[in-house]
């Protein structure tokens, strides 16, 4: 579902779009900051219009941290990849496709038998 009238018509009055995401999603602040003082524990506006589907899972960690209020400054265009970062996969739980771990009551709910390296605690 894409933004609704409201946040378009909102954006288009009062935001201006500081960056976009490697998923498109776009992000915003506030055009002005009108009542908001340096010192004061009001903060400036943020927000961001998916992509596609609304999925919070769907904002990367650099546009996170911005939007909360974490980082200053929003990301840079470009962020060096690492090696060991894996690509977005959508938030799963509710469906079929949801992790059930061995013993879930949605798997049979049959746990693996004790191996005999467990010794209970008894009090003394």
């Amino acid at each position: 579902m894409a933004a609704t009238l409201g946040t378009r018509l909102y954006t288009w009055l009062r935001g201006v779009e500081v960056g976009r995401d490697s998923a498109g999603n776009r992000y915003f602040r506030a055009k002005s900051k009108r009542g908001v003082h340096n010192d004061s524990l009001r903060r400036e506006k943020r927000w961001v219009i998916y992509n596609g589907e609304v999925e919070a899972s769907r904002v990367p960690p650099e546009w996170h941290a911005w939007l909360h209020h974490t980082a200053v400054e929003p990301p840079p265009a470009e962020i060096p990849r690492r090696p060991w970062w894996k690509p977005h996969r959508p938030n799963m739980t509710g469906t079929p496709q949801a992790y059930r771990p061995p013993g879930s009551l949605l798997q049979g709910g049959h746990r693996a038998p004790a191996t005999g390296d467990y010794e209970a605690w008894r009090p003394e």
